[in-house]
């Protein structure tokens, strides 16, 4: 029996302009999705039927109350999400671009999210957990968000569960970048697996030299055994705690759509692999395909994949 996936995150509303290339200031139309970085891997999962557990907290608001019922609807476990009635649901703005990154505009500071209750964390059943995955985003919220982050990875490590750990950087969450960085590397040490962009490397520990970054998080910890550094349209660089080093090619895209959650996409696919006991390097090769797949969609998650879509793709690309 495949064991479960958990992750702990923020979740939002997004409102996506519809009209391309126009500033956020001037555009008019915007269509509402869900998003948060973590909340986009458990339904990357689930839609790939495996179970997902996701902890967080909702307000008592027409975001929160919609929210957690597109978490039901796709099949992600709720017992552990709480709806508070003294904090809000956090949401943001984000711009359509047909080429590069787009703009987006958070409106997240002091949300449900940022107040989850860490005694939620000691009801949870770890025993039937495969893999919990973590990001510097949950972090960066709040101090309370951060001890969250902590707590789960001490379970993690008492049950012996595998842990992937994506820094997902956020300037504006955190008071410092000097702060960002010391903190997102201590979290680093905790993880199994790591799996930072070539961008967070280089902000991290100062180089875009993939192997160079592998090193860096193999050398901080005992704990970590794999680095995989996500290389955008290239693919995506392994290096393990035993010296093992390879590279995987990514996928071709016609046109991209929207690069946000591209890195999640990522995520859902190496998670899922490992999950199903793919070797790193098919698992690798299933990231790549969802983030191209990802890119091809206006929405944070609505690119993901079934796994006839997934079979298809992939095969389709070889």
């Amino acid at each position: 029996m495949t064991k479960s996936f958990l992750t702990i995150g923020e979740p939002m509303a997004v409102f996506s302009a519809d009209e391309p290339d126009v500033s956020l200031e001037a555009a008019k139309h915007f269509t509402r999705y869900i998003a948060g970085a973590e909340l986009n891997v458990a339904i990357g999962l689930a839609r790939l039927k495996h179970q997902a557990t996701y902890l967080t907290a909702l307000g008592e608001d027409p975001f929160g109350i919609s929210i957690k019922q597109e978490i039901k609807d796709n099949q992600i476990d709720t017992q552990y999400i709480e709806t508070m009635t003294d904090y809000w649901t956090g949401f943001y703005l984000k711009q359509r671009v047909t080429t590069g990154d787009p703009a987006v505009y958070f409106y997240r500071k002091n949300s449900a999210a940022a107040h989850f209750n860490q005694q939620i964390i000691e009801q949870v059943d770890f025993s039937q957990v495969g893999l919990i995955h973590l990001s510097g985003i949950m972090a960066g919220i709040s101090e309370n968000g951060l001890v969250a982050v902590q707590k789960l990875f001490e379970k993690a490590q008492a049950n012996q569960i595998t842990t992937t750990f994506d820094p997902n950087i956020r300037k504006p969450l955190w008071s410092s970048e000097e702060k960002m960085i010391t903190t997102l590397n201590a979290l680093a040490k905790e993880a199994t697996i790591i799996l930072p962009g070539i961008n967070e490397g280089e902000l991290l520990m100062g180089s875009r030299d993939p192997k160079a970054i592998a090193d860096f998080y193999l050398n901080q910890s005992d704990i970590t055994q794999t680095v995989i550094v996500k290389l955008g349209p290239a693919g995506a660089y392994i290096q393990t705690k035993a010296g093992e080093s390879t590279t995987v090619s990514g996928y071709h895209v016609a046109h991209v759509v929207d690069t946000v959650g591209a890195g999640d996409g990522f995520a859902v696919g190496l998670i899922s692999g490992l999950l199903e006991g793919l070797s790193l390097p098919d698992a690798a090769k299933r990231a790549c395909a969802i983030g191209a797949l990802a890119v091809q969609s206006a929405g944070d998650s609505e690119g993901y994949p079934t796994n006839d879509q997934l079979k298809q793709f992939m095969e389709a690309q070889k």
